[in-house]
């Protein structure tokens, strides 16, 4: 099959990873798509209507009966399912439908297509659930996931998938937010913080990136506080954060950005953690 993918659709390199698979007729059974939400799923509708597509020319072609229902939502061998946004909010039952489903036979399409949403809130029991039909998967059958990160699911469920990681977020948009957050908290204003972090609520990639940077600010603002050299790259705003913080303020607040670090890695929920973030943020600041 040869496949019509869009280089707006995913970086380069897993754009000619997909167009090879594809041309090649080697299509793995199940796809894991990591990245933000909005970029996955976007990748993950577009090759299940490739799968879907009848034209005998490059899938999918927009134009056959396949793709016509596919964009509209309503396609019969397409299957959407997906939990909520916190951890473990996808459950053994839902797995248990689709797997029931697997079995039947396509109404329309060459196969059926199962997309998988916020695959990293499946729960042990409903990865279980799923290994079980990886392992042994029916003909004509293709598992699209979508996750903010691979490493957050089993590595039985990685291992019988083939991962393509998305590139989200610019590096250079991350550390600027990350800047504007560090010197938030320096500021009177609460409001300010609660604005900063809103873009992170529906997209944890981003937030995992931002703390990351977030806390080697304020390390290299303390590092420089106690006399000893930031990293060249923070330099600037290691300068003006131990201007106005205290060591023990500076390391207060690193402590507290890798612990919120840790409950995004358990999978706790967003909003509540970005919330708490903000006010304990201002607290070790004495604001």
């Amino acid at each position: 099959m040869k496949l019509d993918l869009p280089e707006t659709l995913c970086p380069p390199a897993v754009r000619a990873a997909l167009l090879s698979v594809y041309e090649q007729g080697r299509i793995p059974h199940a796809l894991i798509l990591e990245g933000a939400p909005e970029q996955t799923l976007a990748l993950a509708k577009h090759l299940a209507q490739a799968a879907v597509c009848t034209s005998p020319e490059a899938h999918p072609c927009g134009h056959c009966s396949g793709c016509v229902k596919a964009q509209a939502g309503s396609h019969p061998d397409i299957t959407f399912a997906g939990g909520g946004e916190t951890g473990r909010s996808f459950h053994k039952e839902e797995i248990l439908a689709v797997r029931s489903d697997t079995f039947v036979r396509p109404n329309e399409a060459p196969c059926r297509v199962f997309v998988l949403e916020n695959a990293q809130n499946l729960s042990p029991q409903a990865q279980n659930a799923l290994l079980k039909v990886l392992e042994e998967p029916p003909a004509a059958v293709q598992f699209l996931l979508t996750c903010d990160r691979a490493a957050s699911l089993l590595a039985t469920v990685r291992s019988r998938s083939q991962i393509y990681t998305l590139q989200a977020v610019q590096e250079e948009a991350q550390d600027d937010l990350a800047r504007q957050i560090a010197l938030a908290v320096c500021s009177l204003r609460e409001s300010g913080l609660l604005y900063l972090t809103a873009p992170l609520l529906k997209d944890k990639l981003r937030l995992r990136a931002v703390l990351d940077q977030l806390a080697a600010l304020f390390r290299d603002a303390l590092v420089l506080r106690c006399g000893g050299a930031p990293a060249a790259q923070n330099r600037e705003m290691a300068q003006r954060l131990s201007q106005v913080l205290t060591r023990t303020q500076l390391y207060r607040l690193t402590q507290a950005v890798r612990e919120m670090h840790a409950y995004v890695e358990r999978n706790a929920n967003t909003a509540l953690l970005l919330t708490a973030l903000c006010a304990r943020l201002r607290q070790e600041a004495g604001r």
